[in-house]
């Protein structure tokens, strides 16, 4: 591939062009599954990358590539100053047009910060929402309006439907986690002890383990493991820790785990229009998300916190070429974690970044020309 050329359109230009291409789409899509809808995320990232002019190209192939679900319609008006009416609906997904319909109405009356503000501490308990697309989709939106020189209604309106499918898709996970521990990531993930299985890792044992998630081994204990630290450290400790996660288990399926750097990532585009005291029960969930993910997916260590990862490393290209790849790749998860490793390897140069980015480029199906999409990308 040679040398890029300069895109013909702005950032804000193509993120816009592509918000109002999808507008029509639901909260997900799929037959017979609920798959969380990626446009407006891989969209905003693919802008990022620089590939602005690729941005209205890949959103037609993107919606081809899977029927989505028709936009929730409003029912019963939510009150947010009345917590009797919102709180019953968290985790409640019919009443996702109710929920758009109320963060449109907050959005039309405040700032979108002092919005986030108010509903950031409400819906944290509930980060695992959607395998954490909800605080993801949040996130693109919010980097897209910190971005703009004067918010658009379709920015607007993305923030308020990244809200509400995370307020929608609610999932509490069990326990309280809380930075009380001695050790640091590294030792963290090294502590916690794996459930072996013995069989084929089919999709239903994520599903079984995460249904009795409390009772197993070193769960509740690990909610507790981890020391504090700053924001910023410990976030790269986690996008670092959950890249080479991802470089350890070709076995597991190869979406699932990339949301160990995804989701880390995103909160970082977050926690600068966040109170400072928000900050560390963002990172405390997070390390419960982190402990969830490395329970149903894993079943031993295999190469964590090893050198193994060299290799996947000695044969990634140079970064360029890695994000026009992404782009070429065309799978939305593909392109929003390489953004994610792209933007974490500048503030913390590690080859393993890079060699995660490279690896899923490699283990997750591709978005063909016709919009069809392999098994091995199902999510």
């Amino acid at each position: 591939m040679g040398g890029r050329i300069m895109p013909s359109i702005s950032y804000s230009d193509a993120l816009n062009d592509a918000l109002e291409r999808m507008k029509d789409l639901g909260y997900e899509r799929g037959q017979g599954v609920d798959l969380a809808n990626h446009g407006p995320m891989g969209a905003e990232a693919l802008a990022l990358l620089g590939h602005e002019d690729e941005v209205s190209r890949w959103v037609e192939r993107y919606r081809r590539a899977m029927e989505h679900h028709e936009p929730p319609a409003a029912r019963f008006p939510l009150d947010p100053a009345d917590e009797s009416s919102w709180r019953p609906a968290l985790g409640a997904f019919d009443r996702a047009g109710d929920w758009e319909a109320l963060f449109t109405r907050e959005l039309a009356g405040a700032h979108w910060r002092e919005v986030l503000v108010r509903w950031w501490p409400r819906l944290l308990p509930g980060l695992f929402a959607g395998l954490t697309h909800g605080l993801i989709r949040t996130a693109h939106a919010v980097r897209g309006l910190y971005a703009a020189e004067r918010p658009t209604p379709l920015q607007l309106d993305e923030l308020a439907r990244g809200l509400a499918y995370w307020a929608a898709r609610f999932t509490e996970l069990p326990g309280r986690p809380r930075l009380t521990g001695t050790y640091g990531l590294a030792g963290a993930i090294a502590a916690l002890p794996r459930v072996p299985h013995d069989g084929p890792l089919t999709p239903e044992v994520p599903r079984q383990r995460l249904a009795r998630l409390a009772e197993l081994p070193g769960y509740g204990e690990a909610l507790e493991s981890l020391a504090p630290d700053g924001a910023d450290r410990l976030l790269s400790e986690m996008t670092l820790r959950f890249a080479d996660v991802y470089l350890a288990h070709p076995e597991v399926f190869p979406v699932p785990l990339i949301h160990g750097v995804t989701a880390p990532a995103a909160a970082r585009l977050v926690l600068p229009h966040l109170p400072p005291e928000l900050h560390e029960p963002t990172l405390a969930a997070l390390w419960q998300v982190h402990t969830t993910f490395l329970l149903a997916f894993t079943t031993d260590r295999r190469a964590e916190g090893t050198d193994a990862w060299r290799a996947e490393a000695q044969a990634a290209p140079a970064l360029p070429e890695l994000a026009a790849r992404a782009v070429e790749h065309g799978d939305e998860h593909v392109i929003k974690f390489t953004e994610a490793c792209l933007r974490e390897h500048a503030l913390r140069p590690d080859p393993r970044y890079p060699a995660a980015a490279f690896a899923a480029q490699r283990r997750v199906s591709r978005l063909d020309a016709g919009g069809a999409i392999g098994v091995a990308g199902r999510r």
